[in-house]
Protein backbone atom coordinates (compact mmCIF):
# COMPACT_ATOMS: atom_id res chain seq x y z
CA UNK A 1 0.00 0.00 0.00
CA UNK A 2 1.24 3.48 -0.86
CA UNK A 3 2.55 5.56 2.06
CA UNK A 4 1.69 8.91 0.44
CA UNK A 5 5.14 10.40 0.72
CA UNK A 6 5.50 13.98 -0.42
CA UNK A 7 6.82 12.74 -3.75
CA UNK A 8 3.81 10.46 -4.25
CA UNK A 9 1.40 13.20 -3.20
CA UNK A 10 2.96 15.51 -5.78
CA UNK A 11 2.79 12.84 -8.48
CA UNK A 12 -0.84 12.01 -7.79
CA UNK A 13 -1.82 15.68 -7.79
CA UNK A 14 0.03 16.34 -11.05
CA UNK A 15 -1.63 13.33 -12.68
CA UNK A 16 -5.08 14.37 -11.48
CA UNK A 17 -4.57 17.83 -12.97
CA UNK A 18 -3.55 16.29 -16.28
CA UNK A 19 -6.77 14.28 -16.30
CA UNK A 20 -8.90 17.36 -15.61
CA UNK A 21 -6.99 19.39 -18.21
CA UNK A 22 -7.58 16.69 -20.81
CA UNK A 23 -11.31 16.52 -20.06
CA UNK A 24 -12.02 20.24 -20.37
CA UNK A 25 -11.63 20.84 -24.13
CA UNK A 26 -13.54 17.66 -24.97
CA UNK A 27 -16.46 18.63 -22.74
CA UNK A 28 -16.55 22.18 -24.09
CA UNK A 29 -16.46 20.99 -27.69
CA UNK A 30 -19.79 19.22 -27.16
CA UNK A 31 -21.54 21.30 -24.49
CA UNK A 32 -24.45 23.28 -25.97
CA UNK A 33 -23.35 22.10 -29.40
CA UNK A 34 -24.25 19.56 -32.03
CA UNK A 35 -23.12 15.97 -32.35
CA UNK A 36 -23.67 14.88 -28.75
CA UNK A 37 -24.82 11.45 -29.83
CA UNK A 38 -27.04 10.83 -26.82
CA UNK A 39 -27.74 7.16 -26.04
CA UNK A 40 -29.98 5.74 -23.34
CA UNK A 41 -28.39 3.11 -21.08
CA UNK A 42 -31.78 1.83 -19.90
CA UNK A 43 -34.49 -0.17 -21.64
CA UNK A 44 -37.01 1.48 -19.29
CA UNK A 45 -36.50 5.01 -18.01
CA UNK A 46 -33.75 7.39 -19.10
CA UNK A 47 -30.06 7.29 -18.19
CA UNK A 48 -28.21 9.20 -20.92
CA UNK A 49 -24.62 8.81 -22.05
CA UNK A 50 -22.98 10.94 -24.73
CA UNK A 51 -20.01 10.89 -27.07
CA UNK A 52 -18.41 13.40 -24.69
CA UNK A 53 -18.68 11.00 -21.73
CA UNK A 54 -16.90 8.27 -23.66
CA UNK A 55 -14.23 10.47 -25.25
CA UNK A 56 -13.31 12.05 -21.93
CA UNK A 57 -12.93 8.74 -20.13
CA UNK A 58 -10.84 7.32 -22.99
CA UNK A 59 -8.54 10.37 -22.81
CA UNK A 60 -8.17 10.08 -19.05
CA UNK A 61 -7.44 6.34 -19.25
CA UNK A 62 -4.74 6.97 -21.85
CA UNK A 63 -3.03 9.42 -19.49
CA UNK A 64 -3.20 6.98 -16.59
CA UNK A 65 -1.80 4.22 -18.81
CA UNK A 66 1.21 6.43 -19.51
CA UNK A 67 1.68 8.07 -16.10
CA UNK A 68 0.38 5.55 -13.53
CA UNK A 69 0.10 2.13 -15.24
CA UNK A 70 0.41 0.34 -11.90
CA UNK A 71 -2.84 1.84 -10.57
CA UNK A 72 -6.32 0.38 -10.91
CA UNK A 73 -9.14 2.33 -12.60
CA UNK A 74 -12.88 2.41 -12.02
CA UNK A 75 -14.72 4.46 -14.62
CA UNK A 76 -18.42 4.96 -15.25
CA UNK A 77 -18.27 4.22 -18.96
CA UNK A 78 -15.60 1.52 -19.30
CA UNK A 79 -15.62 -0.26 -15.97
CA UNK A 80 -12.69 -1.63 -14.00
CA UNK A 81 -9.01 -2.14 -14.75
CA UNK A 82 -6.96 -3.98 -12.16
CA UNK A 83 -3.72 -2.63 -10.73
CA UNK A 84 -0.84 -3.57 -8.45
CA UNK A 85 -0.19 -0.38 -6.46
CA UNK A 86 -3.13 -0.54 -4.07
CA UNK A 87 -4.50 2.71 -5.50
CA UNK A 88 -7.58 3.12 -7.70
CA UNK A 89 -8.50 6.08 -9.87
CA UNK A 90 -12.27 6.60 -9.84
CA UNK A 91 -13.54 8.55 -12.85
CA UNK A 92 -16.87 10.04 -13.82
CA UNK A 93 -16.20 11.82 -17.12
CA UNK A 94 -19.42 13.85 -16.93
CA UNK A 95 -21.40 13.70 -13.73
CA UNK A 96 -24.79 15.21 -14.47
CA UNK A 97 -25.21 14.12 -18.08
CA UNK A 98 -28.89 15.10 -17.96
CA UNK A 99 -27.83 18.65 -17.17
CA UNK A 100 -25.07 18.48 -19.78
CA UNK A 101 -27.49 17.60 -22.58
CA UNK A 102 -29.95 20.24 -21.32
CA UNK A 103 -27.38 23.05 -21.40
CA UNK A 104 -27.21 23.75 -17.67
CA UNK A 105 -23.70 24.35 -16.22
CA UNK A 106 -24.23 22.12 -13.18
CA UNK A 107 -22.41 19.02 -14.46
CA UNK A 108 -18.77 18.31 -13.78
CA UNK A 109 -15.80 16.04 -14.33
CA UNK A 110 -15.13 13.90 -11.24
CA UNK A 111 -11.70 12.49 -10.44
CA UNK A 112 -10.60 10.64 -7.31
CA UNK A 113 -7.76 8.37 -6.25
CA UNK A 114 -7.09 6.36 -3.13
CA UNK A 115 -6.88 2.92 -1.55
CA UNK A 116 -9.81 0.59 -0.93
CA UNK A 117 -10.58 2.48 2.30
CA UNK A 118 -11.52 5.61 0.34
CA UNK A 119 -10.17 8.48 -1.74
CA UNK A 120 -7.35 10.74 -0.58
CA UNK A 121 -7.68 13.18 -3.50
CA UNK A 122 -10.79 14.49 -5.20
CA UNK A 123 -11.54 16.96 -7.98
CA UNK A 124 -14.78 18.47 -9.22
CA UNK A 125 -13.99 20.33 -12.43
CA UNK A 126 -16.58 22.51 -14.16
CA UNK A 127 -15.14 23.35 -17.59
CA UNK A 128 -17.82 25.83 -18.68
CA UNK A 129 -17.46 28.09 -15.63
CA UNK A 130 -13.72 27.42 -15.49
CA UNK A 131 -13.86 26.30 -11.86
CA UNK A 132 -11.76 23.52 -10.42
CA UNK A 133 -12.44 22.39 -6.87
CA UNK A 134 -9.62 20.25 -5.47
CA UNK A 135 -9.21 18.51 -2.13
CA UNK A 136 -6.16 16.47 -1.19
CA UNK A 137 -3.67 15.88 1.61
CA UNK A 138 -5.03 18.40 4.08
CA UNK A 139 -5.94 21.19 1.66
CA UNK A 140 -8.96 22.25 -0.40
CA UNK A 141 -8.97 24.96 -3.02
CA UNK A 142 -10.87 26.59 -5.85
CA UNK A 143 -8.92 27.50 -8.98
CA UNK A 144 -10.37 29.76 -11.66
CA UNK A 145 -7.96 30.96 -14.32
CA UNK A 146 -4.90 32.39 -12.57
CA UNK A 147 -6.71 32.71 -9.25
CA UNK A 148 -6.36 30.05 -6.58
CA UNK A 149 -7.95 30.33 -3.15
CA UNK A 150 -8.45 28.01 -0.20
CA UNK A 151 -12.01 26.90 0.49
CA UNK A 152 -13.72 25.59 3.59
CA UNK A 153 -17.18 24.47 4.62
CA UNK A 154 -19.24 26.90 6.70
CA UNK A 155 -20.62 26.58 10.20
CA UNK A 156 -24.33 25.95 10.63
CA UNK A 157 -25.64 25.29 14.12
CA UNK A 158 -29.18 24.19 13.30
CA UNK A 159 -31.16 22.51 10.54
CA UNK A 160 -33.56 25.45 10.70
CA UNK A 161 -30.76 27.61 9.26
CA UNK A 162 -29.53 25.09 6.70
CA UNK A 163 -29.66 25.01 2.91
CA UNK A 164 -30.17 21.48 1.57
CA UNK A 165 -29.52 20.24 -1.95
CA UNK A 166 -30.36 17.01 -3.77
CA UNK A 167 -30.41 16.11 -7.46
CA UNK A 168 -33.85 14.55 -7.88
CA UNK A 169 -37.01 15.60 -6.01
CA UNK A 170 -38.15 11.96 -6.04
CA UNK A 171 -34.90 10.84 -4.33
CA UNK A 172 -34.53 7.05 -4.38
CA UNK A 173 -37.27 4.71 -3.20
CA UNK A 174 -40.53 5.71 -1.57
CA UNK A 175 -39.01 4.98 1.84
CA UNK A 176 -35.90 7.04 1.03
CA UNK A 177 -38.06 9.90 -0.19
CA UNK A 178 -40.05 9.79 3.05
CA UNK A 179 -36.86 9.92 5.12
CA UNK A 180 -35.49 12.80 3.03
CA UNK A 181 -38.70 14.77 3.52
CA UNK A 182 -38.25 14.59 7.30
CA UNK A 183 -35.02 16.55 6.87
CA UNK A 184 -36.47 18.80 4.18
CA UNK A 185 -39.28 19.81 6.53
CA UNK A 186 -36.73 21.08 9.07
CA UNK A 187 -34.37 23.11 6.86
CA UNK A 188 -34.61 26.72 5.75
CA UNK A 189 -34.20 26.12 2.01
CA UNK A 190 -34.16 23.11 -0.34
CA UNK A 191 -32.88 23.19 -3.92
CA UNK A 192 -32.77 20.54 -6.64
CA UNK A 193 -30.98 19.48 -9.79
CA UNK A 194 -27.34 20.50 -9.39
CA UNK A 195 -25.69 17.06 -9.50
CA UNK A 196 -22.03 17.19 -8.42
CA UNK A 197 -21.96 20.99 -8.33
CA UNK A 198 -23.91 20.87 -5.07
CA UNK A 199 -20.97 19.14 -3.40
CA UNK A 200 -18.63 21.84 -4.71
CA UNK A 201 -20.92 24.49 -3.23
CA UNK A 202 -20.88 22.68 0.10
CA UNK A 203 -17.08 22.42 0.12
CA UNK A 204 -16.77 26.13 -0.62
CA UNK A 205 -19.12 27.20 2.18
CA UNK A 206 -22.14 28.20 0.10
CA UNK A 207 -24.60 25.53 1.31
CA UNK A 208 -24.86 23.15 4.26
CA UNK A 209 -26.24 19.73 3.29
CA UNK A 210 -26.44 17.36 0.33
CA UNK A 211 -28.54 14.21 0.70
CA UNK A 212 -28.82 11.62 -2.06
CA UNK A 213 -29.51 7.93 -2.62
CA UNK A 214 -28.68 5.36 -5.27
CA UNK A 215 -25.18 6.67 -5.97
CA UNK A 216 -22.29 4.72 -7.43
CA UNK A 217 -18.69 4.95 -6.25
CA UNK A 218 -17.78 7.14 -9.22
CA UNK A 219 -20.58 9.60 -8.31
CA UNK A 220 -19.29 10.27 -4.80
CA UNK A 221 -15.57 9.63 -4.42
CA UNK A 222 -14.38 12.90 -5.99
CA UNK A 223 -16.87 15.01 -4.00
CA UNK A 224 -16.20 13.00 -0.83
CA UNK A 225 -12.47 13.68 -0.82
CA UNK A 226 -13.02 17.35 -1.65
CA UNK A 227 -15.51 17.90 1.18
CA UNK A 228 -13.45 16.02 3.74
CA UNK A 229 -10.38 18.10 2.94
CA UNK A 230 -12.50 21.25 3.21
CA UNK A 231 -13.50 20.28 6.75
CA UNK A 232 -16.85 18.62 6.06
CA UNK A 233 -18.36 15.21 6.71
CA UNK A 234 -19.57 12.61 4.20
CA UNK A 235 -21.18 9.36 5.37
CA UNK A 236 -23.96 7.00 4.46
CA UNK A 237 -27.36 7.41 6.12
CA UNK A 238 -26.23 5.22 9.00
CA UNK A 239 -23.13 7.31 9.69
CA UNK A 240 -20.73 4.81 8.09
CA UNK A 241 -18.36 5.04 5.09
CA UNK A 242 -19.87 6.36 1.86
CA UNK A 243 -17.11 5.87 -0.70
CA UNK A 244 -18.86 2.88 -2.28
CA UNK A 245 -22.00 4.94 -2.96
CA UNK A 246 -25.58 4.16 -2.03
CA UNK A 247 -27.27 6.52 0.43
CA UNK A 248 -25.07 9.57 1.03
CA UNK A 249 -25.25 12.59 3.30
CA UNK A 250 -22.66 15.37 3.11
CA UNK A 251 -22.59 18.18 5.67
CA UNK A 252 -20.43 21.15 6.43
CA UNK A 253 -21.11 21.11 10.16
CA UNK A 254 -21.10 18.10 12.48
CA UNK A 255 -24.13 19.45 14.37
CA UNK A 256 -26.48 19.37 11.40
CA UNK A 257 -24.98 16.12 10.17
CA UNK A 258 -25.96 14.52 13.49
CA UNK A 259 -29.44 16.07 13.41
CA UNK A 260 -30.09 15.00 9.83
CA UNK A 261 -28.88 11.45 10.51
CA UNK A 262 -31.36 11.15 13.36
CA UNK A 263 -34.19 12.05 11.00
CA UNK A 264 -33.01 9.84 8.16
CA UNK A 265 -32.52 6.83 10.39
Amino acid sequence: MADFSLALQSELMATAKLLADAARPIALRYFRGAGLGVDNKLSEGFDPVTVADREIEIAMREILSAKRPQDAILGEEFGEKTGTSGLTWVLDPIDGTRGFISGTPTWGVLIAVGPDSGPVLGIIDQPYTGERFTGAFGQASLTRGSQNQPIRVRACESLSLATLFTTFPEIGTIAERSAFEKVQDQVQLTRYGTDCYAYALLASGQIDLVIEAGLNAYDIQGPLALIQQAGGIVTNWQGGPAHDGGQVIAAGDARIHKAALALLG
